[in-house]
């Protein structure tokens, strides 16, 4: 049938759907471990962003192929399938969509808790181990520094704002992918790579930069969690869940109802 062809909004929404269903379902010690690995993981954008930048010259056009080192850890966490929290503002939103339970609530606020904390202990472990120069030279340390420090820039409310659209892009990718037929790395690559240049706040990515600043001392502990994790949560949640997976789900809603009501 045509509303069953591969690529059909329908079918899309049906499976990620499925796979948030099968994400719900899985023990908190899963996902704290899959959490926790994808926080190590992602700080490897913040790592291989220094790197570029100690070898590239200061100049306008280093910052493009700097920005390339922030996809990095979102290829390796997206497409080894660990437990991200901006993926998970999509993909495990859409079974309360469609069966707005108390269960599911539950379930959801579950899976949210046990991700974001376990991503912010991973993030936390590396951001310590380079504030300690124990994977990392002093030089790569000060460009650590140097590229975290546009965190600083920014109030709350500005960071709240640049992290909506973070949030939105992040969700699409899970919308994205089942459609990606093998360009599953480029689709990845492409939206968090608009991400870096467009200087959106990301909150698990920048989290390892929040920490890294607090560690050596460019930033307070209340700052970083009130003033810069914190407003870049909440815009994640409300460009990736309020806008992404309202919009994903209400493109749909007319055509599942009936067969769930059925």
């Amino acid at each position: 049938m045509a509303e069953r062809k591969a690529g059909s909004a329908k079918v899309v929404h049906e499976v990620i759907r499925l796979q948030g269903d099968e994400e719900l379902e899985r023990p908190i010690g899963s996902l704290i471990f899959s959490g926790f690995a994808a926080g190590v993981a992602i700080s490897a954008s913040v790592l291989a962003e220094a790197f570029l930048r100690t070898q590239l010259p200061r100049e306008p056009w280093s910052e493009l192929i700097v920005a390339l080192g922030y996809t990095v850890g979102f290829v390796i966490v997206i497409m080894g399938n660990l437990q991200l929290f901006t993926e998970n503002t999509v993909t495990a939103v859409l079974p309360l969509a469609t069966h707005p339970t108390i269960r599911n609530m539950r379930r959801l606020g579950k899976l949210w808790s046990c991700v974001l904390i376990a991503n912010l202990a991973g993030m936390l472990l590396v951001a310590a181990l380079m504030a300690k120069t124990i994977i990392i030279s002093s030089d790569q340390l000060g460009a650590a520094i140097d590229l975290s420090s546009k965190l600083l820039v920014h109030d709350a409310m500005t960071t709240l704002c640049l992290g909506m659209p973070a949030g939105f892009l992040v969700a699409s990718i899970a919308w994205i992918l089942p459609n990606a037929r093998g360009s599953e790395f480029w689709v990845v690559v492409l939206i968090t790579y608009l991400i870096a240049i467009g200087g959106f706040s990301h909150v698990v990515a920048g989290s390892t930069e929040a920490w890294l600043l607090w560690l050596t001392g460019h930033t307070s502990f209340s700052h970083a969690c009130l003033g810069i994790i914190v407003p870049a949560l909440f815009g994640n949640i409300i460009g990736g869940t309020g806008l992404f997976a309202v919009l994903a789900h209400g493109q749909v809603r007319g055509e599942i109802e009936p067969e769930a009501d059925g």
